[in-house]
């Protein structure tokens, strides 16, 4: 098992929306950076976990925990035009872009990035949750 960090924007977004999720899981979508995409097909696997990260807010922090439940598919918003991830190079025969499925483990307490860089619960967090 693998432990990764995954990052949304929380009012595009959040650990809240996933909680309202069908099942509290989603598909990991909008990736478009090639070196995240390839973590996500070649080394995300069934069962890994990963720290949920609110990114880009007020208080950017670890907000949960989430595990992998759907390895690697084609991110289906690349082939929709309206979609804002749409991509026109992107062939369905040989898609750019990937999703994995990743399902709430347990939403944390906001641990704050400030607080993660001083050590702060970081330790005991990661101890707690993801074994």
């Amino acid at each position: 098992m693998k432990y990764w960090l995954l990052k949304s924007e929380p009012d595009v977004f959040g650990i809240d929306d996933l909680a309202n999720a069908p099942s509290r899981t989603t598909g990991w979508e909008g990736v478009r950076n090639y070196q995240a995409r390839n973590m996500l097909r070649d080394d995300f696997r069934k069962g890994d976990r990963a720290f949920f990260y609110h990114s880009s807010c007020d208080v950017p922090g670890v907000a949960g925990v989430v595990t992998v439940v759907r390895e690697a598919y084609p991110d289906p918003s690349q082939f929709d035009a309206k979609s804002e991830y749409y991509d026109a190079k992107s062939a369905r025969d040989a898609p750019r872009w990937v999703n994995v499925d990743v399902k709430l483990v347990e939403k944390t307490r906001l641990v704050p990035l400030a607080e993660l860089r001083a050590g702060g619960d970081w330790g005991r967090l990661a101890l707690e949750y993801v074994a």
